[in-house]
């Protein structure tokens, strides 16, 4: 939940693009011309427009060795590129989603999500190299131009909408249609089969030629296939039905012939490769955070904490709570009722009053003053006007301790889902409160740290992790999770 919670990535038109007819450019890849309704000047430019989005939706970590450790590399890659005269720009976001992506003009991004399941400098350039890929061989502007021709006027999907979706959070759908025309989101989303292969292909010629072995591109791949069966295996044990999607691989779409043929094409490259940079990829990721960051909040059990809004809530036994950019939910174990939170963002007001007016919208209604564990709060009873007549509203506004307005909304996916539901949604709005001396000394954010593996394996080291199902969590993002160890006093990765 973060602190800009409701920022949105704002509707911008693609007018003077999507109203060309196009012209031929040379693909700097092929060397073959091609129809595109994107120069290279506007390449620049709205990549350049969609990277200033990027940032204010995502945030970047924080970090600035570790922004220049991948920028450093990142560089070195672009330079082994077919457009290396572009300015190459490398950020790491601040997203626990497993993912990176890339726009029009040389912006690539990875999250320091991913960068948790990697486990040397090598396959951090296998994934910064295939997204170079896409830059290089134009796919964002090609994808343009297929939208041109299929008669779209507005890019579809969105960034955030991808990386719910990557979550496998319920709704994501939804959210992702409410903010599907945004610039940023038009370029990476949907690549087609051949462009993916391509940039697979494009992804081993680069590493080769910065002396790395392609071969880590095929590392990666099974790497964060652990990470599905990982999420598959949770959900099971869970009772709950396995994530369709969950990382990387969910938006450059794999299988196993995909697979087959990275495999291929890595094995053609030879040369005397340098070592896979393990130790100093080690060095550069140590202390970066794991998991929700401070910024966004913290999920500990059923508590969830905002040092900085200084708001904490606890979710009913058996109800998961679900961390997204847009909102918190507080979701029940059948996914059929929710609490929902959002922040009123400071244009709707100052006042409860003002906040249901602006934020709400209501036609008709009335107000209950009440008191929350010490914050003032009031709820709204009422309906507003819409297309398809009138439309309740039942929210509960909270003044927090930083004065931030919270806005409390019970949803269900039927009336009866939310009769049955209503003691446990009240009992969730109840824990809402100011954080408390407890509450601060359990929000701790969890770090990446290095140490030796010891001699009772990642049974000992998960004795000192905080993580739940920490044994499983330290083998996958160790590279063991299907099995195997390191050798004793080996250097591993550790959660604390």
């Amino acid at each position: 939940m973060l602190q800009k919670l409701s920022c949105r990535i704002g509707l911008l038109l693609l007018t003077t693009l999507l109203a060309a007819c196009g012209s031929p450019i040379v693909n700097p890849v092929t060397g073959q011309a091609e129809r595109s309704v994107m120069s290279e000047q506007m390449e620049l430019t709205e990549g350049a427009k969609a990277h200033q989005q990027v940032l204010q939706e995502y945030g970047v970590v924080k970090d600035t060795r570790l922004q220049a450790y991948v920028n450093n590399l990142g560089q070195r890659l672009a330079k082994q590129s077919h457009r290396e005269q572009l300015q190459w720009h490398f950020t790491v976001l601040d997203s626990p989603e497993v993912n990176a992506f890339a726009l029009p003009g040389g912006y690539v991004y990875v999250t320091r999500g991913i960068m948790a399941y990697l486990q040397n400098e090598a396959e951090l350039a296998g994934v910064i190299g295939h997204e170079i890929g896409h830059v290089t061989a134009r796919h964002g502007a090609q994808r343009a131009t297929r939208q041109q021709d299929a008669g779209l006027g507005v890019l579809a999907a969105s960034v955030l909408g991808a990386v719910l979706e990557s979550q496998g959070v319920s709704g994501a759908g939804r959210l992702a249609s409410d903010l599907s025309q945004t610039v940023a989101s038009g370029f990476i989303a949907s690549y087609s089969r051949d462009q993916e292969l391509q940039a697979d292909s494009l992804g081993a010629e680069y590493l080769a030629r910065t002396a790395y072995d392609p071969r880590n591109m095929v590392n990666v791949i099974n790497s964060l296939k652990s990470q599905e069966r990982f999420a598959a295996d949770q959900a099971r044990a869970e009772g709950r039905t396995a994530p369709t999607s969950g990382n990387w691989l969910s938006s450059h779409p794999s299988n196993d012939q995909r697979l087959q043929q990275i495999s291929q094409q890595a094995t053609q490259f030879k040369g005397n490769f340098a070592d896979d940079g393990r130790t100093r990829y080690l060095q550069a990721i140590a202390g970066m955070a794991y998991g929700e960051s401070a910024d966004q909040g913290l999920t500990r059990g059923q508590n969830f904490y905002h040092a900085d809004m200084g708001i904490a809530i606890t979710a009913p036994v058996g109800w998961k709570i679900q961390n997204e950019a847009s909102q918190l939910a507080l979701v029940n174990a059948a996914r059929d009722a929710a609490l929902m939170i959002q922040v009123a963002q400071p244009k709707a007001g100052s006042t409860h009053d003002e906040v249901i007016r602006n934020m709400l919208k209501p036609s008709q209604g009335r107000t209950e003053r009440l008191n929350i564990n010490g914050l003032q709060a009031t709820r709204f009873l009422g309906s507003r006007a819409t297309n398809q007549g009138q439309q309740a509203i039942d929210a509960t506004l909270v003044t927090g301790p930083t004065g931030t307005v919270f806005v409390m909304v019970p949803a269900g996916r039927s009336a009866l889902a939310l009769q049955q539901a209503r003691t446990d949604l009240a009992q969730a709005q109840g824990s809402f409160r100011a954080m408390t001396a407890q509450d601060r000394a359990a929000a701790k954010p969890w770090t990446l740290r290095t140490t030796a593996y010891p001699s009772g394996g990642f049974a000992q080291l998960a004795q000192r992790s905080p993580l739940p199902q920490a044994e499983a969590q330290l083998r996958l993002i160790n590279g063991y999770y299907s099995g195997g160890a390191p050798r004793v006093g080996q250097l591993v990765k550790m959660v604390e």
